[in-house]
């Protein structure tokens, strides 16, 4: 982290985006369940989250991004828009793979793909973008932003209606992982200079994992912290809601240390 009075370079994730794009001229898509009706569409989405994870013995770094949240729909057509049964559908990018993360009324459900007799998609589709996609596109728009070092200023850039950014940074004995994202909720009492973010979804990654299962085993979730030094996350896990059926939920409650950081955004 950077010293009081130094400026942090940053994402400005007001026009940070990712684009994928399907030419069916091209490519045969891998993630489709229906015909698409015209063939070729390009699909920019806002970036929310960007998590980069380093190996420290080899200082290898990989990033991923996060995008909006956006549902499952058919691109043109006169009517008959959504897709039934619809999904929410989140897409997670590295420089070579994809993470596909989609939200039906249960979890587990699965959807045949398009053409016919193509197999089943998963609601944790993942695969590597060249077999996919005729290309995706990362626009992380860079900024610099000013730290925030105390609770004080915290609570009066809040009160003030300032942009704010938050970086995270997690560790362990392989790796060192840095979370960026917006701060879009947050509490602040001018009062006793207390401040806690309630923000998301952000990327909740796995440090135990091999390098290579880094990008499948991405979670989303919220985060809140109302110091430097923890945060706690509420993930989305699958979650029971009778004997038989689980739905994805916001349940699981993570605690652990952390390098907190909030910054301004001139």
């Amino acid at each position: 982290m950077k010293t009081k009075g130094h400026r942090v370079k940053t994402i400005d994730f007001a026009n940070s985006y990712v684009t994928f794009r399907i030419d069916t001229e091209k490519k045969v898509p891998q993630t489709v369940t229906h015909m698409p009706p015209f063939s070729l569409n390009n699909a920019r989405i806002p970036i929310e989250c960007c998590c980069v994870v380093t190996e420290k013995s080899t200082q290898r770094a990989r990033s991923y991004v996060l995008g909006a949240s956006c549902k499952t729909e058919q691109v043109g057509v006169d009517r008959d828009i959504w897709l039934k049964p619809n999904a929410d559908f989140c897409p997670i990018f590295s420089e070579d793979r994809y993470l596909h993360l989609k939200t039906y009324a249960q979890a587990g459900t699965e959807m045949d793909f398009y053409p016919p007799g193509s197999g089943t998609q998963s609601d944790r589709q993942s695969g590597m973008i060249d077999d996919t996609f005729d290309s995706v596109r990362t626009d992380l728009a860079a900024t610099d932003g000013d730290p925030l070092d105390t609770a004080r200023e915290i609570v009066e850039g809040v009160l003030a209606n300032h942009t704010l950014v938050a970086r995270t940074e997690l560790d362990n004995e392989r790796y060192q992982a840095l979370i960026e994202y917006p701060i879009k909720t947050i509490n602040a009492n001018e009062r006793d200079w207390i401040y806690q973010t309630d923000t998301g979804p952000v990327l909740f990654p796995d440090l135990t994992r091999d390098p290579d299962a880094l990008l499948t085993s991405l979670e989303l979730a919220y985060s809140a912290f109302n110091s430097p030094g923890w945060i706690e996350w509420i993930v989305r896990v699958p979650t029971a809601v009778s004997a038989d059926i689980n739905v994805y939920h916001y349940s699981r409650s993570v605690r652990c240390d952390a390098r907190n950081q909030i910054l301004r955004i001139p």
